[in-house]
């Protein structure tokens, strides 16, 4: 689950915060990264049994109304379709996600009642919701579809869900707008026939994006001395002292990406943090990032001091 671009992104806001607080030991920033990295993969699961928790308090409402209903004698027959989605009832076998909730028992929704009440009140009246209950007939991929619309238009937009884990974390809503995203595939890739043993994304991909993630946050900080050399012998215009704080982190750690890992084409590496400076920096840092690592990779090829595969 946890990509390259997200490895990216919390090593710069490590690092960032890392050189502020006037630096540590290599050892206990490689730790923290470890750690935020593995709150995100917490996060992603979180994501996963809230499905399953709307579902147990749509349960509960429902039944308290039936009850209510018994005792004021109204006839009145509620749909049990929601409660009987088949996607969900799947998501909540989960042998993966069961042991997640059996290792992280701090961790769920279950005190966060109102949330979940506002959540199903908010899926009760969505015009997808009404679709689905007046269908004939569903299938598992009816069932599925609507948890895809849920997760897509109601709990990746609410505010209130972003407060929450703003308070259950520090770290969850720089990562949500990443985790969503695989929540979403994750949906999408569930298959009935799986049953219990359907696969759930694992933390890191292969064991080589775990090592990118540690090699390339020692390289930043082991040789930075290094890279803000070749930084200040490029910026023509502008004296080094006058960069940007955060340009000056984002090209450091391009420059660990392009000589640490000759794997990755050049190009790659510069349009990634290009792309970071657009997110994290200022309007016009991603123009001179681009020409100044650009100027550095073609200097360090001609003086046979970067090889690349």
């Amino acid at each position: 689950m946890i990509n390259r671009t997200l490895i990216r992104i919390k090593i710069l806001q490590l690092l960032y915060a890392y050189y502020q607080n006037g630096g540590s030991h290599v050892d206990t920033a490689e730790k923290t990264l470890l750690d935020s990295l593995s709150k995100a993969y917490d996060l992603y699961n979180l994501l996963l049994l809230l499905m399953v928790d709307i579902t147990r308090m749509a349960d509960e409402i429902i039944n308290d109304q039936e009850e209510r209903n018994k005792v004021a004698h109204v006839e009145t027959v509620i749909s049990h379709r929601f409660l009987e989605n088949r996607f969900v009832a799947q998501l909540s076998d989960n042998k993966q996600l069961m042991k997640f909730v059996d290792q992280s028992k701090t961790l769920g929704w279950v005190e966060d009642r109102e949330l979940l009440k506002r959540l199903y009140a908010s899926i009760t009246e969505s015009d997808f919701y009404a679709e689905y209950m007046m269908m004939p007939d569903v299938t598992y991929a009816d069932d599925r579809e609507l948890w895809r619309k849920i997760y897509k238009n109601i709990i990746m937009k609410s505010e209130a869900i972003e407060e929450n884990l703003e308070d259950k974390c520090i770290y969850w809503n720089d990562d949500k707008e990443t985790v969503d995203t695989f929540v979403l595939k994750t949906i999408k890739r569930f298959d009935e026939a799986n049953g219990a043993d359907q696969d759930l994304l694992p933390e890191f991909r292969d064991y080589e994006d775990r090592e990118f993630a540690t090699t390339l946050i020692r390289k930043a900080i082991e040789n930075c001395q290094y890279y803000q050399l070749l930084i200040s012998k490029s910026v023509k215009n502008w004296e080094f002292n006058r960069l940007a704080y955060m340009d000056v982190i984002l090209m450091q750690m391009a420059l660990a990406e392009i000589l640490s890992f000759p794997e990755i084409p050049i190009t790659v590496s510069i349009n990634e943090y290009v792309e970071l400076a657009k997110c994290y920096s200022t309007p016009k840092s991603h123009v001179y990032i681009n020409g100044i690592l650009d100027n550095i990779s073609k200097r360090l090829m001609k003086e046979h001091k970067l090889i690349k595969k």
